[in-house]
Order: C-alpha cells, then structure tokens, then sequence
C-alpha cells in the first residue's frame, strides 16, 4: 500500500510539472493565434475564480441568514421566554439539545463528557453511554466553542446552538454550489443549484422540523466530501488533485463522527466508485486511495465512538476489505482482451460474493447488539413477512419510511427541476452506456476529452454522479425520508446539465445537427437555458420567498407551558414521569426531571419500553397498567388527549389501532401498513375479540374503581392529564 501510494504522490508530481511545463508553450501559441498575452488568460482566469468563490460563498451566506430570519418569524423566537424556546425542539431533537445544556451546566468539559457517558440521571433503572448511543460529538463540538470563544457574555446558548446548524446549512449549499461549477465549468451552474434548492427546501432539508437533527449536522460534512471527490476524480486537476484528496479525507472521517448511519451513505457512494471503476471510467489508483480513507475513517471511529462494533460489522468494511483483496484480479482485467471482458464479471461477481461472506464472519465473530427490527422492518417492507408487532407497524406508518406521494414529485414539477433533471440524466445515462460499450469492445479512453467531441460520459466525475444519483434515487423511491439525501444531488446534476456545453454537444453530435455549428449553438444554450430558467424562478417563486420572511406565524402551546411549569413548581426532583416518548424528550429538556422512555430508536431496550409505555393507550386493566409502569420505578403519568382522541386520516395507523392489534383486540382485513393504505382495521365495534376491559386513556379519566385505586390525578387542563401513581394501593368499592 505504501509503494502505491508513493508511486501514486510521484505520477501526481510528475503530472503537475509536465502541466506546468507544458501548459505555457500550449498556451503562447494559443493565445498569439486569438491575440491573446498570457497575463491577459491569467488575469481572466483570476477574475473567474474569484467571482465564482464570491458567488458561491455569498450565497452560503445568505441561505444561512435566509433560514435564521425564517425560523425567527416562524416561532416569535427572540420574544420568548427560555421554556417557549425550548419547546420548539420536538422529540429526539429535545434530546440532543437537553444533553447541550446538560455540557454547559457541567463544572467542567471533562466532568460533562464523563456524565453523559456515565448516564443515569436521563432513563429511569437505565445507565446509558449517551454521547455513543445518541451520536452527541456535535454537542460536545458546539459546547466547546461556546465555552472556548468567551460567548457567554455576548450571545445566549440556544442562539449559538442553532447558529451553527445554520452556518452547517449554509455550507452545505456552498458545497453544492461548487460541485455544480466544477462539473460544468461555470459557476452560473451553481447559482442555479442554490435557486433550486432553496425553491424546493421542503424536499431538501428537514431543518424546518428538527434543527438538532443528527443529519443537519452531517450532511454539510457529506457535500463537501462530494464536492472534493468531484475535483479528485476529475482528469484535468491533477496540480489539485493532492489538496482534493485531503479534503476528502478530513470530510468523510467528520461525516462519520457526526451521524450513527453514515457509514451506510458512504456504502452507497462505495458502490458508485466500485461501478465506476469496473468499467475502467477512472484511474484504479484514485478509486483505491477513496477506499483507504473508508477503512481510515471506519478505523477511527471504532476507537474514538468507544469501540462501536456496529461499525466492524457494517456493510462499508465488508465492502471495502473485498474491493482490496479483489484487487490483483482487477489490474489483469484491463488489458483489453476477451478474456479480460469475461473477468470483468466474474471479478464483480467475487467482490460481491467475498463482501457478503466476509460480512457474515464479522457478525459471527464480533460482538455486536445489531438491530434485529431494522431486518425485520425490510422484510416486511418488501412485502417479505407479515407481523402484529406494535413497534414495527408504528415505524411502518411513519411519514418518512413510507412511499413518497404524489404532491412530491408534482413539486418538482412545478419548479422544473424534475423536467431538467430527467433530461439531463437520461443524455448522460446514454453516453455513459455508449462508453461502456466502446470500452468493452476493447477502445481505449481519450486523455482529454474535447467540447467538440461530444462525449461527456467519459468524464469520470459526470459518471459518478449519475451513478450515485440513481442509487440514491432508488432508495428515495422506496422511502420518503431518503428524499432529503436525494433532492439536493437532484438540483446539483440538472443545474450542471443545462449550464454545461458538454451536455449540449453530446445531444448534437446523436441529432448530427448540421444547420447550425453545434459548438456555437452548445455555448449559447448553455448561457441561454439556465438565464431563463433563473427568470422564470425568479419571478415565480421569489414573492413566495419574500412572503416567507414578511409574514409572521404563531407558535404557542400554553398547554404544554403549563405542563412544563406545573412540573417545574410541584412535582418532586427525584420523580420519574412515563408517557409517550416524545413527550418524555421535551419533558426531559424543560424541566430536566428524569423520564421512564425516550424517543430513540436505535436500542432495542428503549423500543420495548416505548412499546410497553404506549399501552396507557390499549385496552388493559389498570392494574395491568400499573405493573409495567412501577417496574421503571415511575413516578407521575401522563396522558395526552391527542393520542388518546386521535383521529388519524389513515384508519390503522393510529397508535391506539397498533395497540388493539398487537393485543389481538381487533382483527385485521388485511395485512400490516406497507404504505399508507394498505391496513384496514375494522370499525370500532365490527370484528373486536373479546376485551373486557375499556380503553385506559379513556377510563381513568372516570375516576371510578379500580383506577383510582392505583392511580390519583394532580393536574389537568386541555391536553394532558397528569396522574400520580400510587406507592400505597387503597383499594374502593
């Protein structure tokens, strides 16, 4: 490895200076036919990069300062009191907050760190490893900062805390932007990109829903890996290709710290490179380095995410070590003979096959607390299995695992990105397809591919992306969520389709477009489409934008404030309250009292007791009710009356319908939620097996025997009830 990286550097150095001996001569006798000096290309050349980065860091900027002026309006956020704020954070995202404040309440950083890895003031009987089990490396980064830059005489926590997730955001469009102005030349590309996304922000971020989200603090990191991979894999930036390289390194590594399932993008990206350089698109040595920094970055954060197995036994490393032991085969392959075509397969064949055993040892022999639902909840996905089980058929009903609608790609309609994005694709699709097949008929590569030549599927970046975009695409196909992974790259590769004449040529040379000169017509299309596209976006959607920033929302749940503020006053330091997980994390982070649930998914203890929690909503007795809520040693009940009353537009999704059918209180027309209509439960009395017993939520509200035998309510008002639950049973006729 060392001997290939070494020669790797030299071909690099040695590239960069024939360039550069090279480049001067090229262009004397390029610049004296145009009448052009050399200092004039390089004042040229200077102006474009610095207009470009202008651009792009501008616009970086104002997304970022676009976003706070919008959460601002949204939420009144600067006229509030700290519990008003505080309560804007819903579910895991109140988690992530409530263990910030938790580092800056600390004596220490060092003391702070050992608590939250030393956990048990957060779940009842439980002592958690919070900052591996949550993924909290941005909490520990943004307290440091907080602490480090003297801010807190000047800026109030929570301000800085969302501070940084919008600069984060701000990145990431500045990412995208640069990796559009890289593909095609101008960073008019970029310009674009930022208009689409930000047009479309509903389908490409979530940071209007969860600010604290793990993916907002990752994905920035994700971007400018792809944007520095985009220059890497590029032929002509070989003087570059060292600091891209770099960049590479220091992003994916971060992009792993950041979010616990990183490491399955950055397999999907794996893939892409494998196609990539199967078909010899891309220099073997470039891809192989990207595999190094995979097993670098997985290597890392196994030690410093406290030895988590979950990485050893992750499909990236199986991959990645069956690319590596495959790769003697590979270099035989790219000879060109027929024997070497027929290798090809079976090389693709081995590496599969080696990633997949070798994935299954490392589960055997590691050990590892795999979460078993995520299969399961595939099987039943895919239509594989049925099941009754509260906890998958609750994520099944989930908005973001279900299959995007409809109003989704009508949206991307409306603003012309799905248009321009399937055209864009459908050109590049082709002329990779028609690379491939020259290169299996044994025609090597151009060095340099022309404008002229009409080929832009031998560029190895272009292949890239339209490889990985169609991945990403598959998967956002399936799940709503993956849109916001998707959506973005959408954007980048449409804006660099129309801004690009490559693009253009390509389509010309197929049509053999001979009326008018296709380079002069690719130019002028190139400037031409993506201004009127700038204009039509610009009139259409700018007032909406503007309406966005003008109009003031209103956010206020004074029930939730007095609940808050009743716990605060009244409800003792050492209480543990149990109740639906999502309040449990906002009760967690406004009042800091300890909690019986918590809204992860990720720990298989933590989805059981939400399961066996959620049944305050099911048809139990209540001393059925008690049994499970005193062993968590709770201390105060919660029932929320929109749970309890729901009235979901989709019959079966409801959590008191998934209760009634794990607790066989209901028989099913039809098998569990694969989409969003495909579970019919019966009507309120058609069909119920025999339950003797009402709902919970509905009959301790009554205060009749036996409820108030176990349990004594202690406040109310119009949305939750809070009941202390009774140490002493005092048994009424």
């Amino acid at each position: 490895m060392e001997e290939g990286a070494a020669d790797l550097r030299q071909r690099k150095k040695q590239n960069c200076s024939e360039s550069d001996k090279m480049a001067p001569e090229q262009r004397n006798k390029e610049n004296s036919k145009l009448g052009r000096s050399p200092k004039y290309m390089l004042i040229q050349r200077f102006a474009k990069l610095f207009f470009g980065c202008l651009a792009a860091v501008t616009s970086g900027m104002m997304y970022a300062v676009y976003l706070s002026t919008y959460h601002e309006r949204k939420f009144w956020f600067s006229s509030r009191q700290e519990l008003e704020r505080e309560i804007t954070f819903q579910g895991d995202s109140a988690i992530y907050y409530s263990f910030y404040k938790e580092l800056l309440k600390a004596p220490s950083f060092e003391r702070g760190v050992y608590e939250l890895t030393h956990n048990n003031k957060t779940v009842s009987l439980k002592t958690i490893n919070a900052v591996q089990q949550m993924t909290l490396y941005p909490e520990l980064i943004a307290s440091v900062l907080y602490q480090a830059s003297g801010s807190e005489e000047v800026i109030e926590p929570v301000y800085f805390y969302i501070g940084i997730v919008f600069g984060l955001q701000g990145i990431y469009v500045t990412a995208l932007f640069v990796t559009s102005w890289v593909m095609s030349g101008t960073w008019l590309a970029g310009m674009l990109t930022v208009a689409w996304f930000i047009i479309n922000r509903t389908d490409t971020t979530r940071i209007d829903y969860s600010i604290p989200s793990r993916e907002n603090w990752a994905l920035p990191y994700f971007a400018c890996q792809v944007a520095a991979l985009t220059g890497y894999l590029k032929k002509n930036l070989n003087c570059s290709a060292e600091f891209c390289y770099l960049l590479v390194n220091a992003s994916t590594y971060t992009f792993m710290m950041m979010w616990e399932y990183s490491h399955y993008l950055l397999f999907v990206q794996a893939i892409s490179l494998f196609l990539l350089d199967s078909f010899a698109l891309a220099q073997t040595e470039k891809v192989h380095e990207v595999y190094k920094i995979y097993l670098f970055s997985l290597f890392l954060g196994y030690l410093l995410q406290f030895e988590n197995s979950a990485l050893l036994v992750s499909p990236l490393l199986s991959f990645v070590a069956a690319l590596m032991l495959s790769k003697c085969l590979q270099m035989n392959m790219k000879k060109g003979t027929f024997m070497s075509r027929l290798l090809k397969v079976m090389y693709i064949y081995l590496v599969l096959t080696v990633a997949v055993t070798l994935n299954f040892l490392l589960k055997m022999f590691v050990p590892h607390k795999e979460n078993e639902h995520l299969l399961k909840f595939i099987e039943v996905k895919l239509g594989l299995n049925t099941t009754k089980n509260f906890t998958m058929n609750w994520l099944l009903c989930q908005e973001s695992l279900q299959a995007p609608s409809q109003d989704f790609f009508l949206r991307l309609t409306q603003s012309s990105l799905l248009p321009f994005y399937i055209l864009v694709l459908i050109i590049c699709l082709f002329s990779v397809t028609q690379v491939i097949f020259r290169r299996i008929c044994g025609e090597p590569l151009k060095e340099a591919v022309k404008l002229e030549d009409g080929r832009i599927g031998e560029r190895p970046e272009i292949v890239y992306h339209v490889i990985h975009t169609i991945l990403l695409g598959c998967l956002a196909m399936c799940l709503e969520g993956m849109k916001y992974l998707w959506t973005p790259y959408v954007c980048m590769l449409a804006a660099f389709g129309v801004c690009s004449p490559e693009l253009w040529m390509t389509l010309f040379k197929w049509l053999r477009l001979k009326a008018v000169h296709p380079i002069l017509l690719a130019l002028i299309l190139s400037m031409a489409v993506p201004t009127i596209i700038g204009f039509s976006l610009w009139k259409e959607f700018f007032p909406r934008i503007m309406t966005e920033l003008t109009e003031l929302q209103e956010f206020y749940d004074p029930d939730t404030v007095e609940l808050m503020t009743w716990i605060k006053r009244q409800a003792p330091v050492a209480a543990v309250f149990a109740g639906s997980p999502q309040l449990m994390g906002v009760i967690k982070l406004c009042t800091g009292w300890m909690v019986s649930s918590l809204p992860l998914y990720n720990d298989d203890d933590l989805l059981k007791r939400n399961e066996n929690i959620y049944q305050i909503y099911s048809k139990r007795s209540a001393e059925d009710i008690y049994k499970i809520l005193t062993s968590y040693k709770a201390n105060f009940l919660v029932i929320e009356d929109s749970i309890c009353n729901e009235v979901g537009p989709v019959r079966g999704c409801r959590v008191k319908d998934l209760l009634d059918i794990a607790n066989g209180h209901v028989y099913m027309r039809e098998s569990p939620v694969t989409s969003r209509q495909s579970q019919v439960v019966c009507e309120e009395d058609d069909n119920y097996a025999y339950s003797k017993y009402g709902r919970f939520c509905h009959e301790i509200k009554m205060n009749y025997s036996p409820y108030v035998n176990y349990f004594t309510r202690v406040y109310w008002n119009r949305s939750y009830f809070v009941y202390r639950i009774n140490t002493v049973i005092s048994f009424q006729s």
